[in-house]
Order: structure tokens, then C-alpha cells, then sequence
């Protein structure tokens, strides 16, 4: 019988909105509809609803009373405007739909709540370094750690950058969005956007990307979730063959003779890639790599027969 590929850590496999992008997606505009259609209208003694939730889920200033750790995460869901939360989720979609592809759903929503928190910390910590503590709100953080991750992981990918609209490698995108983070916000010219989160969520995202892997922390993530530290796994159904023989692997009697059983392993043909034909034993090699140490461990050639395995399936 022929191999049987299933995704057992949330791989998607190309669709164009994979399992975690579309959920966060559908989360953030239905919180922003919430907000802005039912808490800003209703209220109790004269005070708008929406006032309680800013003190209790955006991420309020550690100096002050109204900070809750839950809010590192609450407030990457929350957004200020409609271009706010357009801009935000346009670029999760667009840059995030490989990187879910290729590492996995479970890990893909580890890297970007991850990225979010450490947004949140450099906002809590390093921001009043520079200028007045505010409240903060925004999807921009987690996002800027899947810029880092994406133009890390496709370096040389061209982005057509705003507003220029001329095609730059995505290395290069990355580091110039990161610079100007930097530089608008230790100059004290934010505004109400709060570059240092865009720049925690970049500097947040990169450590991950580099080191998630070498610490255990998505193997880790896996475990408590009970998931597989594989993106995506090939199965095979087995079929037996039977034959005689004096020396057997695995051996029963029937009848008085010693027979063996061995399990039948084709070697599917998946395509040919610059020449070399992909089968299951290269695409076993690749997962087994990627599961002893991480999806950096990769040569550009394996990343690349695995983006295209992807789109194939």
C-alpha cells in the first residue's frame, strides 16, 4: 500500500489561510467589532464599558495600578483604528503564511505570542527610559518578530516596501523596519505608536528564531500540548510479505516452519528537485534533522524542497 501523509502538528500544507493565521485573524477583528459596537456604547453609572476593558486587558504602564500580567497577551489582540488593525493583520497574513507552513501551527503561535510578551516587556521597561508611559494596544509587536523571522528565513525574498513600492531582499526590509523603530523611539518621535514593542518584538523574535530551537523551547511547548516535535509526519500502512527463511528478524511458527515477516517500505517519488528526484527516505533525513536540532539546522536547498513538498501536498 502506498504511504499515507497526514499533519499532525497543524502543517496546512498551502492553503491560504493555514489553521493559526486564520484563527488570529477572525480573534482580532472580532474583539475590535466588540469594542468599538458594543463597549463604547453601553455603560454603567455614566461610565463606558470600554473604559473597564482598557484597565484591565490593554497593557497599562508597570508604574501604575492597573497593570495585570495577563495583559502581555490580551493586548496583542486589541487594536486603536481600522488602518491600526488592517496594517497589522495584512502583515501577519502575508508574512506569516510560510513560516506557518513550514515550521507547524503550534510552533508558529509559540513564536508569535512569544514575540508579542517581549514587545510588552521592552514597552513596560525600556519605553519610559524615553518618553511618558501610556497604555498600550496592538498586534505590531508579534509582527514585527514574524518580519524578523521571515526575513531571516527567506533572506533574499523581494518585499516591496511602503511607500516606496520597489522591490528590496527581505533581509534588507527587515533591518531598515527595525532601524527605524530604533530610531523613533529613543529620539522621542513615537507619537502614540510605540516603536520600542516594534523593536522588542523584533529583537524577541530574532533570539527565537536563533535559539528556540538549540533550548528545547518548541520541543518543550510540544510536550505540554501534547503535540509532535515534527512539523508534519509520513506514515506508512503496512503490508506484509511472508517467506521462509533460517535466520528471522521477527519469527512465528506455523506449521513448523520459521517464517519472517518484513514490513514493505516504498520509496514514494514526491518530484524531482534541481535534478535530484525527492523520495521518502530524503524527506525522512530532512524531518529527522529538523527534529534534532531545529529548522535553522537546514541548508537553503532542504528549506527549499520542503516549502516545495508543502505546496504539493
Amino acid at each position: 500500500m502506498e504511504n499515507k501523509v497526514f499533519f499532525k502538528n497543524g502543517f496546512w500544507g498551502g492553503a491560504l489561510f493555514p489553521p493559526v493565521i486564520k484563527a488570529l485573524l477572525i480573534i482580532n477583528v472580532a474583539i475590535f467589532l466588540f469594542e468599538f459596537l458594543f463597549l463604547n456604547i453601553y455603560h454603567i453609572e455614566g461610565v463606558p464599558l470600554s473604559r473597564y476593558f482598557a484597565k484591565y486587558f490593554y497593557l497599562n504602564p508597570i508604574q501604575g495600578d492597573n497593570f495585570f500580567i495577563w495583559q502581555l497577551i490580551t493586548y496583542q489582540f486589541i487594536h486603536g483604528g481600522i488602518f491600526h488593525l488592517f496594517f497589522n493583520l495584512f502583515a501577519l497574513w502575508m508574512f506569516g503564511i510560510e513560516l506557518e507552513s513550514i515550521w507547524g501551527s503550534r510552533k508558529f503561535l509559540t513564536f508569535y505570542l512569544l514575540s508579542g510578551i517581549g514587545a510588552g516587556l521592552f514597552q513596560l521597561f525600556i519605553a519610559p527610559i524615553f518618553s511618558e508611559p501610556l497604555p498600550t494596544i496592538g498586534a505590531s509587536g508579534s509582527v514585527f518578530g514574524v518580519l524578523v523571522a521571515f526575513g531571516f528565513t527567506f533572506p533574499d525574498r523581494p518585499v516591496f516596501m511602503f511607500p516606496i513600492f520597489i522591490p528590496i531582499p527581505a533581509k534588507f526590509f527587515v533591518i531598515l523596519y527595525a532601524g527605524l523603530a530604533f530610531i523613533l523611539g529613543i529620539t522621542g518621535s513615537a507619537g502614540n505608536v510605540a516603536h520600542i514593542a516594534h523593536l522588542g518584538g523584533a529583537i524577541t523574535g530574532f533570539f527565537l528564531l536563533k535559539f528556540g530551537d538549540q533550548i528545547g523551547l518548541y520541543s518543550a511547548v510540544d510536550r505540554i500540548t501534547g503535540g509532535s516535535r515534527r512539523h508534519f509526519e509520513i506514515h506508512r500502512r503496512p503490508t506484509f510479505f511472508i517467506r521462509k527463511t533460517t535466520t528471522p528478524r521477527r519469527e512465528f511458527y506455523e506449521e513448523d516452519d520459521i517464517f519472517e515477516v518484513y514490513d514493505a517500505k516504498p520509496k514514494r517519488t514526491f518530484f524531482s528537485f534541481e535534478g535530484e528526484e525527492i523520495t521518502q527516505d530524503v524527506i525522512d533525513r530532512i524531518l529527522d534533522k529538523i527534529s534534532e536540532r531545529g529548522y535553522q539546522s537546514l541548508t537553503e536547498k532542504e528549506k527549499r524542497i520542503l516549502l516545495e513538498l508543502s505546496k504539493r501536498l
